[in-house]
């Protein structure tokens, strides 16, 4: 049940009314509204006066397009996703500050909104290459000031998330990420925009769930992200579920990306899959690219070159126009 209320005295004391009448209640202040939610089919009358109680018949209530009809725009630094086709691109993991800033230079020449690229990298092998740490981040934020581009990257442990939001415009919660709910807690007070990645081998409602975590402890400014979930089929690395960004598209009010580059875990695939994800509705994409993709320190296989990166942002511009995205 969400309480639409006037004002944040008035949240509060709906919210301390509600918890003396033994009913567990949320206050927040999201997308303009002053809220106090409780637990999905709870309804208590209440004497703390209200604007509106709206009833909604599914777990993830704040972030249901029930009662929010329009597209929530998440503003990253001076950019703004769910406006348009919104285009996040860069190397799998910082490496050097010769091969981010090259990154960097291409992604901007191309078109591209944003830069990603990771500085902690949680990797399946503990022998293979983690990610710079803190050093990366420095880079990252360097580079991303000197072309003019906001700058994104994973966050792995809640110990980190200091660090991370001295750096990044926002904070990607990784596949594996998806439901550690005390880092999702803590992106939700963070007041930085979070880029939600799907898990590879979670529902839609799961994730929706966690998008709900994290708008439940006071950060709306949520970007949901598919990247594939494992099935049966090895044809390609996971199995890009396009469903899933049309459900979520028509289910939730959050802005949808889609990341082509880990489905496909091989660079000839990449760009197709991003027009799937285009001509799906999805309000962006997240792509791998890099300036020697072959030399990569990881996920050599799947980043493009940034010939290919020109011609998938081409592409996809191209077709989101035929599309409406405008």
């Amino acid at each position: 049940m969400l309480y639409i209320v006037d004002g944040r005295d008035r949240g509060k004391q709906l919210r301390e009314e509600l918890e003396n009448a033994g009913v567990p209640a949320w206050y927040v202040e999201l997308w303009g509204h002053h809220i106090v939610a409780t637990p999905p089919g709870v309804k208590t009358e209440a004497k703390t006066p209200v604007r509106a109680v709206i009833e909604l018949k599914t777990e993830y209530q704040l972030v249901s397009r029930q009662w929010k009809p329009n597209t929530t725009l998440v503003k990253i630094a001076e950019s703004e996703v769910g406006r348009g086709l919104y285009i996040i691109a860069g190397p799998c993991a910082v490496e050097t500050e010769e091969q981010i800033m090259a990154a960097a230079q291409a992604v901007k020449k191309a078109g591209g909104d944003a830069l990603r690229g990771g500085a902690f990298k949680p990797r399946t092998s503990p022998y293979t290459f983690q990610g710079l740490g803190e050093r990366g981040l420095q880079l990252l934020r360097k580079v991303g000031d000197a072309v003019g581009l906001p700058v994104t990257t994973e966050l792995m442990d809640p110990e980190d998330l200091p660090t991370v939001v001295k750096y990044a415009d926002a904070i990607q919660i990784g596949a594996r990420n998806m439901q550690n709910f005390t880092l999702l807690k803590k992106v939700g007070r963070a007041n930085k925009p979070v880029l939600l990645k799907r898990g590879f081998a979670n529902t839609v409602e799961e994730w929706l769930l966690a998008a709900e975590y994290v708008a439940l402890h006071g950060n709306g400014d949520i970007v949901l992200i598919e990247r594939g979930i494992r099935t049966f089929d090895k044809t390609l690395r996971f199995t890009l579920d396009v469903g899933a960004i049309v459900y979520a598209k028509q289910h939730t009010h959050l802005p949808v990306l889609g990341d082509p580059s880990h489905p496909a875990g091989d660079r000839r695939y990449v760009v197709p899959l991003a027009l799937a994800i285009v001509a799906a509705g999805a309000d962006g994409l997240i792509v791998e690219t890099h300036p020697n993709p072959d030399k990569a320190w990881s996920d050599a296989k799947q980043q493009l070159t940034f010939q290919q990166l020109e011609e998938l942002i081409s592409k996809a511009r191209e077709l989101a126009k035929l599309t409406a995205h405008q």
